[in-house]
């Protein structure tokens, strides 16, 4: 059984380690991160710090576009993502499962949230999945505001992976 995280595309394409996985995993991404790729790619804002890295992620970020663009895939996910939470897998190797998810941004936490970060909780909330996500700033608000999610940085996602902690503990007094 293959442990599920929600993560962002671009999530994928800068921290290649997500792809390649002690064990197996599935990923939940809201779909609109899909299509924000190519607005990262033609973005003049670096991604990363340095110009090597930064030309490597773009680069990444654009085959995992053409993947999705792709006129079999492209058409998998025009059928499948119909209905609010329908969902379409690709399998990848390595263990790797992508499950894209059309999710409705309902604005539910206003301008705390932007409608990216809004959809991934709500997928977390929807599928009880851990979210993984690398922006401090981000899961300091989750704390605020009291959010009902688990996540970790990208930096514990082998502690998450081979270990974790499951939300009964996280619930247990």
């Amino acid at each position: 059984m293959s442990k599920q995280f929600v993560t962002e595309a671009i999530m994928l394409a800068i921290y290649g380690e997500l792809m390649s996985p002690s064990q197996p995993v599935e990923y939940l991404i809201p779909a609109s991160t899909i299509y924000e790729l190519d607005e990262f790619i033609q973005s003049p804002e670096p991604i990363m710090p340095y110009s090597g890295d930064d030309q490597y992620v773009r680069k990444i970020m654009q085959e995992m576009s053409q993947f999705f663009q792709d006129p079999f895939n492209r058409k998998r996910l025009e059928k499948g993502l119909i209905a609010p939470w329908s969902k379409v897998p690709f399998t990848f190797p390595n263990g790797v499962t992508l499950t894209i998810i059309k999710v409705e941004d309902n604005a539910m936490w206003g301008e705390i949230f932007d409608p990216v970060e809004t959809q991934l909780l709500l997928t977390s909330m929807r599928f009880e999945v851990p979210l993984i996500t690398d922006q401090p700033d981000y899961q300091d608000r989750i704390l605020e505001y009291i959010v009902p999610v688990q996540f970790y940085d990208v930096d514990d996602f082998e502690f998450a992976l081979e270990q974790g902690i499951s939300l009964t503990e996280l619930q247990e007094p």
